[in-house]
């Protein structure tokens, strides 16, 4: 199994493990409304009502992203190459390697460490279309692009 397999497996996981997540939580609220409207009255009643909704509001965002991750995810074509930096590419560069895929932080693959970010945030965004040998700066730090793969 290559780097970029392998990277694109543990992305898969994390994104499936936050769906497994947010599935629970989301049974559990509507578990919990359905007892908070058989128990209390009054306000108490209400208060715990609006905090569950609230919470369910939250995990339905958290979901919708969720959903956009996998679909960022099925776009990606692991066997492509190119010589500037796309959606699936591994980015070395002088100072840490980046899997352009989504954010799903740091990832380890035989030992050295990847961070896996969208192209849409500030780093993925400046590392997309770039070659190799480019220079760019973030956060005052100067990277070298050494290979894309």
């Amino acid at each position: 199994m290559n780097i970029k397999q392998a990277l694109f497996i543990q992305c898969q996981n994390y994104v499936n493990n936050r769906l497994q997540t947010i599935d629970k939580i989301i049974t559990s609220n509507q578990n919990a409304l359905q007892s908070e409207t058989k128990s209390s009255a009054g306000d108490k009643h209400e208060t715990g009502r609006a905090m569950l909704q609230l919470e369910m509001e939250k995990a339905g965002q958290q979901l919708a992203g969720i959903v956009q991750m996998k679909e960022i995810l099925a776009k990606i074509d692991i066997s492509k190459a190119s010589k500037k930096a796309h959606l699936g590419s591994v980015v070395f560069t002088n100072k840490a390697n980046y899997f352009l895929s989504v954010s799903a932080g740091k990832l380890t693959v035989e030992g050295k460490n990847y961070f896996a970010v969208s192209v849409s945030s500030p780093i993925g965004k400046m590392l997309l279309g770039r070659q190799e040998k480019d220079k760019i700066s973030f956060n005052s730090v100067e990277f070298i692009i050494q290979l894309i793969n």
